[in-house]
């Protein structure tokens, strides 16, 4: 009985996160994204398939600041490009964010989720997750929020909003999208 209510409260979970995580893909649809770099992380996976699903060609990368350079690469060559990433993987990106993206004015959106908030299963994790926003803003990075306070329609509008931004303003601009908070399922 127990493993039925659990499955079917991750199954209600999924259903809520991944129409979120749908409106963020369809977002990126709408700005007309060509390729995207990720860093694999099962939080965010459901974009990444989603993405490769829709024929959007997507490059691993090892690690993140290898993913900056990738996505800088793709990006100067006038590629609408964007990043899949987790917050905690910033710790090893800003110098490439800092010296490459920023100095260089290489603008493409950066999707990372979230972690050490509520829904985290990692103790150890908010160590660099609750500092990541402010050490971005700190290098002159904008980040913005996706949460589960905000709509389906909001995701996908944010996302399009940020992607073109970015671009516009040729510089990285981050958004940090939650994928754990367990309040997902009941959020219409």
């Amino acid at each position: 009985m127990r493993y039925l209510l659990l499955n079917q409260l991750i199954r209600g979970m999924m259903k809520e996160a991944n129409s979120r995580l749908s409106a963020l893909v369809d977002g990126l649809l709408d700005w007309q994204i060509e390729h995207f770099i990720y860093v694999p992380s099962s939080h965010s996976a459901p974009v990444i398939r989603s993405l490769e699903a829709k024929g959007i060609p997507g490059v691993m990368a090892n690690r993140e600041e290898e993913a900056v350079g990738i996505a800088g690469g793709l990006a100067l060559t006038g590629k609408r490009v964007a990043m899949v990433m987790q917050d905690n993987g910033f710790g090893n990106a800003l110098t490439a964010l800092a010296t490459f993206a920023s100095s260089y004015h290489i603008g493409f959106p950066i999707f990372a989720n979230t972690r050490g908030g509520l829904g985290e299963y990692n103790a150890m994790i908010h160590s660099i997750s609750d500092s990541a926003p402010d050490l971005l803003k700190k290098l002159g990075i904008r980040v913005e929020n996706l949460g589960i306070s905000d709509s389906v329609e909001v995701w996908r509008s944010s996302t399009t909003a940020v992607s073109k931004l970015a671009v516009i303003q040729r510089r990285p601009i981050v958004t940090m999208f939650e994928s754990l908070h367990p309040g997902m399922e009941t959020i219409k």
